[in-house]
Parts: C-alpha cells; structure tokens; sequence
C-alpha cells in the first residue's frame, strides 16, 4: 500500500481471536484497505506492529471500546488519566473492554508519540431519558453503576448517518435491528437513540448466535443455587452455548441453520430467533408510540432474506408490507407500495464512524 501525502487513519476492532482493520485516507476518509485476522496472545504484538506497518504513514489510530460507562458520552484522545478510568470499566464487559484496551496498550508501549482515539459503543445511547436507563434496582447498586446502558452504538450512529441522507427526519419514529453474531435492536426518533434492547450488558436482550438474550433472573440464581453450576461455567454456557447454537444443537451461524430447517430444532431455533426480535419491536414500538421505518442492518440483517421475511411476515399489524422480489435481492428499500412502514436494508460501517471523529478530533 503506497501512503498518500495526508497519511491514513488506522481504526482498530480487537477481540478475543481475531483483529479488525481498517485504513482510511485522511484527506476525505476513503478506504485504502480492510482486514480480519485470526490472532492469539502469542502473536498479538507482532499482528498489530505488521498492520502498522503495511498502512503505511499512520498519522493516528483509533479504536472501538466496547464500554465507555457513564462518562463517556463522546470519543476521547486516550492519555493516561483515561485509559485508567476505561480499565476501571472492565468490570462491566469483561468479555470485551480488555482486548480492546490491551491494542491500545500494545500500541502505546511500543509507539507512545502515536495519538490513539477510543471511540464507544455505549456513547450513542447516553441520548436515551434517564427512566429508559434505570432497573428497578435499590439506590445502593444503581449508585455502583448498574443500570442501562446498551451497546453496538457504533453501528447505530453510522445506520442514523445514513438515514439523515436518505429520510427526512433522519426516519421519524425508527426502530434499527443490528443482527450479526451479536444482535440487538435500537428504538431512535429523529435519529437520537431513545431506547435499546442491550441493558447491562451485551447479554441482554434479542437471542443471538451463541448468546441466550434476556433471561428470567431467577433462572440464573437457580442455576447457581439448585443446579450447582459455578459463575464462569455458567458464564461460558449464557455467552456462548446459547442462543442459536444452544437451541439448534447444530451452530450459531445462520448461513448454516438455513440450510437445515427440515430438522425441527433447527426450526424452533430460527423461530424463537425471529420471536424474540418480533417482541423486541412490540416493546419499541410503544416505547416510540409508533412507527415509520425499520432498518435491518449488519451480517444477519443486511443478508439473510429468509429472516427478514419472517420476521417482517408478523409485523402487518404495524403496516408492514415488504416487496418479495427486493428482499430476495436485499436491495435498500425493501417496503411494497402500500406499507405503511418503510423497511430498509442499510449495510452498518463502524470504522467509518470512528475515522470521521478522529479526523474531528485530530484535524479542527
């Protein structure tokens, strides 16, 4: 890769196992390069130095972290007072905040005069009305931080981009499902978030690929206490035995499942899928008082036809009409003439959300 004379923005998403990249050309933020690596801890410091490397005049890099708690409503130029209040955040995400803090800690370890923005998934939603955040929890654990905050921010600020281009009112009353390997719904009116289907955790809310959603609390605690199952058993079998793989017994990958729905578990699995988002939108829908578009968005959302036909099948009650020919063929706008509900198919693009606040940040 040949670095313009403006130099790129480096945007990173570290998980557990693999790396995600991407180079944007400072000048007006085109994509120079995307990539995914498969990553374990023995080579995270050499992976990370090679993308470095390759980008090529690396003016900043900047990074999705997961949890910004109630600080944060806003992208930060990491120093060290915050990068110690984010590690203090841990805590709240502990399947996610390390690996994403660990690239940067990587990076300022080993380039310290390298300026790295930390931009969160839980910004987007500090618009929501504080009611909208609270469990019905005593003051002593709501002081501590347990409340609402949701997640996948990132994705929803990008999807609100867009729908400030393409509709007048950025959508009016919107509802965006982000389903991926992680799923989640966002309720937005006139592109701010009012409420989410993620709460606490990443945990909550919609059935996911190997994630349960929302659960009766009382169902963990008997699992603790009547069952014996210790917390980081049961911790494994909630975030990554459940959800689609867990009632499938087969996989959590719905490019998979699709090609098995003869198999009755395979069946209620995608049923109780689509069940859980079709509860999801009822709960959005009055929380907004109705609705004028639904966006599908990310993996799932952006190319599972299968899907948004069953679930758009349930939701007439609401108005909602797709046209079977432009879903198949997962165009943008997927609404038949008579709905009354615009439905919408927005491919998401979180790095390109945390390049245009770096060069907001960086180059004022």
């Amino acid at each position: 890769m040949n670095a313009d004379s403006a130099g790129h923005y480096l945007v990173i998403n570290s998980g557990s196992s693999t790396l995600k990249y991407a180079v944007f050309n400072i000048d007006d933020l085109s994509v120079a390069e995307r990539g995914n690596m498969d990553i374990s801890p023995a080579t995270f410091s050499q992976s990370l130095e090679s993308i470095l490397h390759h980008a090529g005049n690396v003016a900043a890099v900047g990074h999705r972290v997961v949890h910004g708690g109630e600080k944060y409503a806003a992208p930060v130029v990491i120093d060290h007072n915050n990068l110690a209040i984010l590690h203090d955040l841990c805590g709240l995400a502990p399947l996610h905040q390390p690996h994403n803090l660990h690239a940067i800690d990587v990076l300022r370890e080993a380039h310290p005069e390298l300026p790295q923005v930390a931009c969160f998934d839980t910004a987007f939603h500090q618009s929501q009305p504080t009611l909208h955040t609270l469990y019905a929890l005593p003051a002593t654990l709501r002081n501590k931080g347990l409340r609402r905050y949701g997640f996948h921010g990132l994705s929803y600020e990008y999807i609100s981009q867009q729908l400030a281009v393409l509709t007048p009112g950025s959508g009016g009353k919107c509802i965006v499902l982000h389903l991926g390997s992680g799923a989640s719904a966002c309720a937005m009116y006139k592109g701010k978030s009012i409420s989410s289907t993620m709460g606490f955790t990443a945990l909550e809310g919609l059935m996911m690929a190997t994630r349960c959603g929302s659960l009766d609390p009382g169902l963990v605690l008997h699992c603790q206490t009547q069952l014996g199952i210790d917390a980081s058993t049961l911790t494994a079998m909630l975030y990554k035995d459940s959800g689609l793989k867990g009632v499938s017994d087969m996989s959590g990958d719905l490019r998979v499942l699709l090609d098995y729905t003869d198999q009755p578990a395979v069946e209620q699995a995608i049923a109780l899928y689509c069940h859980y988002i079709i509860k999801a939108i009822g709960s959005l829908v009055a929380e907004l008082q109705g609705l004028d578009t639904l966006v599908f968005t990310a993996g799932v959302g952006e190319h599972a036809a299968a899907i948004r036909q069953r679930v758009c099948g349930q939701l007439g009650w609401l108005g909602v009409e797709i046209n079977e020919t432009a879903n198949l063929n997962d165009s943008p706008v997927i609404h038949s003439a008579n709905s009354v509900v615009k439905v919408r198919v927005i491919p998401t693009d979180e790095e390109a959300v945390i390049a245009r606040h770096m060069r907001a940040m960086l180059h004022k």
